[in-house]
């Protein structure tokens, strides 16, 4: 199954030169770091991202990171992906600079 990352633009660069991410801020905070379903991905970044540009999102696979994986509740009690380690780069199926379709919807990568 494929999860979704939001990241600043700083955020994607550290990534890709690392070979692996820690979390952001509130990932850091919280102890896992937050991830989105395709249902969720707009939501989020709506909520989360508002106003920001410069936005990467990263499509993680998340069969390669096994029980790292815990499916919780969040926003409204829906579950969502919560990474209990750091990301590696493998597990990076595809990314791409934020973009949104004519509906509004953010596009998936890959």
């Amino acid at each position: 199954m494929i999860a979704y990352k939001v990241l600043t633009a700083d955020q994607w660069a550290a990534f890709a030169a690392a070979g692996e991410f820690a979390g952001a801020p509130i990932d850091l905070a919280d102890g896992y770091v937050h991830l989105s379903t395709a249902e969720q991905l707009t939501e989020t970044v709506d909520k989360h991202f508002a106003g920001q540009t410069g936005l990467w999102v990263a499509a993680i696979d998340l069969s390669l990171l096994g029980e790292a994986v815990k499916w919780e509740p969040s926003r409204g009690g829906a579950l969502f992906p919560h990474v209990y380690a750091v990301l590696p780069m493998d597990a990076v199926a595809a990314a791409m600079p934020l973009d949104r379709d004519a509906a509004g919807q953010v596009v998936l990568p890959g």
